[in-house]
């Protein structure tokens, strides 16, 4: 991304706010998808529970027997395999109907293009026997959950719906109602208004009951899908630094480009003409010393721009007012040349690392210069802190609002840019305003 004002992305609508239902949650959850999709979650997870566990008893049962001969080892590496395509279905599942958010385990990633180097990269692969332990453990929970799940369903149902089996016993059944107990002399049965509004009241409450218990029931799959069948955080981490990795290295090239389109475009273009006009000038020398005088004055000029566009140049990579005094000098001097007022507040007790405390400057002024552009504000404040091992920095505008970072705008760049070093944005900006950008970096001290 080229250091470059990043945009606002509009000031229509910020977006849509969440449509408030007048019914409450308890009454909402019996009839809501999620609900009835984490109960064909629970049904569902018996029966698949049950293959997975076979397979995986079986195959882990062969193999293990087996290892005395040479085909134990291809028959547990085969047994793996299966249980992390099994695994990959779990997770599927678990996206579908419980709506996590899941990645794949790494692939397997063999030494060598050859079976047993495929059988070596399986066997030291953890993603494999963390799936096969799943294979293990989920069948006992996955019994409880559907047996629990099902009958406090069908109780609830069942029960809230009773008056309308009570007008059916009778008529067609010959029955006297629900019978609660009978010892082949007498019974009680559930024949009267008063017992019939009990029962569907109790109905209610267990239908009501029934999505959060079986929400608290599929928790516990959530932990296990999470735990087992996930990669591990060593592997999304090391994921998450080779995604960074490559936005580092995309930065830093749309950084050179820029560079070297702002030098050719600006002060080469300044410095060729600038050796143009003292050739002329040493030509009209000694002809007309009035006009060589003229042009040596306009060639004088010419240097001053350049120089300040280098200055320029320079002040937005990583200026000297910063390597000498600091980030408090600096955004200072950013905040002067803003087309609004801008209130600086830096409370650091010492300066933190100096990588970070360039990111930290460019994000500030980043964000004054789209204030500049953008924002018609008439008034701004940066303030910047530390919290714990975090640097934060806080930049605040009463103008039009409606800053997102969709779309591919400036915003979402610097976004990218922060999370290539572990750093977070966010941003507050409503329609109308005020807006206000947060950001969090992470904290490193200096090095004396």
């Amino acid at each position: 991304m080229a250091m470059q004002g990043v945009g606002y992305g509009g000031y229509g609508e910020y977006g849509e706010t969440e449509r408030r239902h007048r019914v409450p949650a308890a009454l909402r959850a019996p009839f809501e998808g999620r609900s009835w999709r984490e109960f064909g979650y629970v049904l569902l997870s018996l029966p698949i529970s049950i293959v997975f566990f076979s397979y995986t008893v079986m195959m882990l049962s062969v193999g293990v027997g087996l290892l005395v001969t040479f085909l134990g080892v291809p028959l547990l590496a085969a047994a793996l395999a299966g249980c992390r395509g099994l695994g990959a279905l779990e997770r599927a599942r678990a996206r579908g109907l419980l709506g996590m958010e899941i990645g794949d385990p790494a692939p397997l990633r063999p030494r060598k293009r050859t079976l047993m180097g495929w059988v070596g990269a399986v066997l030291k692969d953890g993603a494999s026997w963390r799936h096969a332990l799943y294979g293990l453990l989920h069948l006992p929970w996955a019994t409880f959950s559907f047996c629990v799940s099902l009958t406090v369903w069908a109780t609830g149902w069942s029960m809230l719906t009773y008056p309308l089996w009570f007008w059916v016993f009778p008529m067609y059944a010959g029955q006297d109602g629900l019978q609660l107990y009978g010892d082949g002399t007498h019974g009680i049965y559930l024949d009267n208004p008063f017992e019939i509004t009990v029962t569907a009241l109790v109905g209610l409450l267990f239908t009501m009951a029934t999505p959060w218990i079986v929400r608290a029931l599929t928790m516990v799959d959530r932990g296990l899908v999470h735990g087992l069948l996930s990669p591990s955080r060593l592997a999304s981490r090391v994921v998450e630094l080779e995604s960074d990795r490559g936005v580092v290295v995309d930065t830093a090239a749309a950084d050179l480009r820029r560079i070297e389109r702002d030098l050719h475009d600006g002060a080469q273009a300044r410095l060729v003409n600038l050796a143009m006009g003292l050739g002329l000038a040493k030509e009209k020398l000694r002809e007309d010393p009035q006009e060589a005088a003229r042009m040596v004055s306009e060639a004088h000029g010419e240097v001053k721009t350049a120089l300040q566009e280098l200055r320029d140049l320079a002040r937005g990579i990583h200026p000297a007012v910063l390597t000498d005094r600091g980030l408090d000098a600096a955004l200072s001097s950013v905040a002067s040349r803003c087309t609004v007022p801008v209130s600086v507040d830096v409370d650091l007790v010492e300066r933190p690392a100096p990588a970070i405390e360039g990111i930290a400057y460019f994000t500030v002024s980043e964000l004054l210069q789209n204030i500049s552009k953008h924002s018609r504000a008439t008034m701004a404040s940066v303030d910047v802190w530390r919290v714990d091992d975090r640097l934060m920095l806080q930049v605040v505008d009463n103008g039009v609002g409606g800053a997102d970072t969709s779309g591919g705008s400036g915003l979402a760049g610097l976004a990218g840019r922060l999370d290539a070093v572990d750093g977070i944005l966010v941003v507050d900006s409503p329609a109308g305003g005020p807006t206000r950008v947060t950001a969090e970096l992470p904290w490193r001290a200096e090095r004396i």
